[in-house]
């Protein structure tokens, strides 16, 4: 696949750069929280500072387990569940029901305006793939026919701003660094990692961030990413 300009891979972080995540988040708990409420109506009398100390207690013994927050977070439910006074297995399988209830719903998304029409102007000349340190997931998005590849923080055990993420992605799709942009909006996890590993990056700043970012290029439109692309390497 050739693309102008010497671009030949473009990845792209999801949450708050495809589409807003704190309100999907939001009400995914709120839903689990409704799923929970008359299996284990104890839960919803944990103090928060019972679930913080809970939390704190499950990444203490497995400190790797921060890198995957969907295992994390069945963790948390499963040990607070038990806390409640339920039975391990019952406990377990109580959590994978809530959690299931939140993935379902922290699925529901809704995109940023030309959010789907840039990847689809952009499917076809590059090899588009998906970079999160989120549980959100492309294919369960229905995303698979524009997006070739994608890696989160659980596949590979670190998060982004750690150069694995975007190694792999280079190693996958068998680019060298100058041939690549990753567009995102954290300054740090996505412009800072992209660039240590000698991406190009583009900073789709969506939201008004007041916090600079040190990128190649900036855009505060996705409809603009094609453009600010093809300008990369002339």
């Amino acid at each position: 696949m050739s693309a102008t300009g010497g671009i030949r891979l473009v990845t792209f972080d999801l949450d708050n750069t495809l589409w807003s995540v704190d309100g999907v988040i939001r009400r995914a708990e709120s839903e689990m929280h409704a799923w929970l409420k008359p299996r284990v109506p104890e839960f919803e009398r944990l103090h928060a500072s019972t679930l913080g100390e809970i939390r704190r207690s499950v990444m203490a013994a497995d400190p790797d387990i921060v890198h995957d927050i969907s295992r994390l977070r069945v963790r948390i439910l499963w040990d607070a569940i038990e806390h409640c006074g339920y039975a391990a297995e019952a406990a377990r399988e109580l959590a994978q029901g809530a959690f299931d209830t939140f993935l379902d719903w922290r699925h529901r998304v809704t995109y940023f305006d030309d959010a789907l029409e840039t990847l689809m102007a952009l499917h076809g000349r590059y090899t588009l793939a998906a970079l999160t340190n989120g549980n959100a997931d492309f294919e369960r998005l229905g995303l698979s026919h524009l997006f070739s590849f994608g890696y989160s923080a659980a596949d590979v055990g670190a998060s982004k701003p750690h150069p694995e993420m975007f190694q792999r992605a280079l190693a996958h799709a068998d680019v060298a660094p100058a041939e690549a942009v990753h567009i995102g909006d954290h300054p740090v996890d996505d412009m800072e990692g992209a660039r240590n590993v000698g991406m190009y990056t583009i900073w789709a700043n969506l939201m008004a961030q007041t916090e600079p970012a040190a990128a190649t290029a900036t855009v505060t439109r996705l409809k603009d990413i094609p453009e600010a692309i093809a300008s990369l390497v002339r």
